[in-house]
């Protein structure tokens, strides 16, 4: 089945949630696309987060390890990132090329443009915006290897026969640079922002197998919601809540 859609024809997959298989060496990093910083994740019983701050616009950036292309299905708040449909790993996505990298910064709104992620309140989503506030507060990457050429004989014949389809996928050239429990504030989601330059074109892509060969998950929220959760130690935010000391210093020091 050849389904062309904006940077991809999905080859059919399982839509079910998928284990990680032989791992892909392919590092997922969140920027503050103000400052430029890469925001560090937090590990809690095996998943890691990070702290978003509401307005702030992010992107997302692929880094390959691999020595071939790979195609990196991604998604925010369950939402395919270039189609804008409910995400499944069987749609298209960015390719990476050999050792290279990939910078997502908005949601793709034709090859030239993209509208931009940032965080705010859950109901300004753009996954609730559009009725689907289910799975808000998660970034995921479905990774596919491609699928090897087969050596050719002198007469052009292959053996085995060549697979016979393609896949369209959008390149990989996006964006225009290379003590008791706390109160928890409202969850946050992705909005779609501001329009920014970002050019993409089509390219061809056969996936090695229908199942991704590791999925990568980001759950994100915010710092205080993240600290009342347990996620991250009070003791290491700096933004906790104590009450204040009028005398912290206790008795005067000798001169």
């Amino acid at each position: 089945m050849n389904l062309k859609s904006l940077g991809a024809a999905a080859a059919l997959v399982l839509c079910a949630p998928f284990p990680a298989l032989a791992g892909v060496a392919v590092d997922v990093e969140i920027l503050d696309r103000r400052t430029g910083e890469v925001l560090p994740f937090y590990w809690h019983d095996g998943t890691r987060y990070i702290a978003g701050e509401p307005g702030r616009e992010y992107e997302i950036r692929l880094r390959s390890g691999e020595g071939g292309r790979v195609l990196a299905v991604t998604s925010v708040d369950g939402v395919n990132v270039i189609t804008g449909k409910t995400a499944s790993p069987s749609q298209g996505g960015y390719v990476i090329d050999p050792w290279g990298a990939v910078e997502i910064d908005g949601w793709r709104k034709s090859l030239d443009e993209v509208a931009a992620f940032y965080f705010t309140a859950l109901p300004d989503s753009y996954a609730a915006r559009t009725g689907r506030p289910d799975h808000v507060g998660v970034i995921g990457v479905a990774l596919f290897r491609e699928r090897a050429v087969m050596p050719m004989y002198r007469d052009g014949r292959a053996w085995p026969d060549a697979p016979a389809s393609a896949e369209a996928t959008a390149d990989a050239k996006a964006s225009g640079r290379t003590s008791g429990a706390a109160p928890q504030e409202e969850r946050l989601g992705t909005g779609h922002g501001r329009r920014l330059d970002s050019g993409a074109v089509y390219t061809s892509f056969e996936r090695a197998s229908e199942t991704p060969d590791e999925v990568i998950r980001i759950y994100y929220d915010s710092r205080w919601n993240l600290v009342a959760r347990g996620i991250i130690p009070r003791t290491r935010d700096r933004y906790a809540w104590q009450w204040p000391d009028p005398f912290p210093d206790g008795f005067v020091p000798d001169p």
